[in-house]
């Protein structure tokens, strides 16, 4: 592939960083990038990021382009196969990443609570129920919102030592409404 004299121009301008030439070396070859990509990646979005990927690394990379090695067009090309590989390398990275993943995840549909769990909260959902109005507010705060014992006593103005008392017992009470058979074996 011999240069023209327009395309001798267009190179020195891109190795002097003049950015009306590197317009001018856009339209002469992006048409050709973007071809060369979407052939190889089947792609029309993939190869515009392949083709603004070429141009934007041919602008950092003007420094390196030899004029003496061969063409401008001849450069890009190289670009091109380069960022063609790479993208095809993440997307076989990625389709794998997507595949190992869906291996893992069983639908929530197929996923349902063992009897046991079911019955084992309506019993504590129950035993809850029961507890005194303080202690039931202290473990629901503790349990479902996530709250420290410091957090609950600033949040309900109850000084800390109430707030543990609540829960110490509200624990215990739900440990024997649950199991009486473990409640008694523990000392409180």
């Amino acid at each position: 592939m011999e240069e023209t004299p327009y395309e001798e121009e267009l190179a020195q301008g891109l190795v002097t960083a003049d950015e009306e030439a590197f317009a001018a070396i856009y339209r002469r070859w992006g048409a050709l990038v973007h071809t060369m990509a979407t052939r190889s990646l089947g792609d029309p979005h993939e190869a515009e990021d392949v083709t603004q990927q070429v141009f934007v690394g041919a602008w950092r990379g003007r420094c390196g382009f030899r004029p003496e090695r061969g063409t401008l067009g001849a450069w890009l090309v190289g670009i091109t196969r380069r960022k063609i590989i790479d993208a095809l390398a993440a997307r076989t990275r990625r389709l794998s990443l997507v595949e190992s993943a869906g291996q893992d995840v069983t639908p929530a549909r197929l996923v349902q609570p063992a009897p046991d769990q079911v019955l084992d909260r309506v019993l504590l959902l129950k035993a809850l129920s029961r507890l005194p109005q303080a202690q039931r507010e202290v473990l629901c705060m503790a349990f479902y919102e996530d709250l420290t014992q410091a957090q609950i006593a600033e949040r309900t103005g109850v000084p800390l030592g109430t707030v543990k008392s609540h829960a110490r017992r509200g624990l215990h009470r739900l440990r024997t409404a649950v199991d009486p058979v473990t409640a008694q074996d523990t000392c409180v």
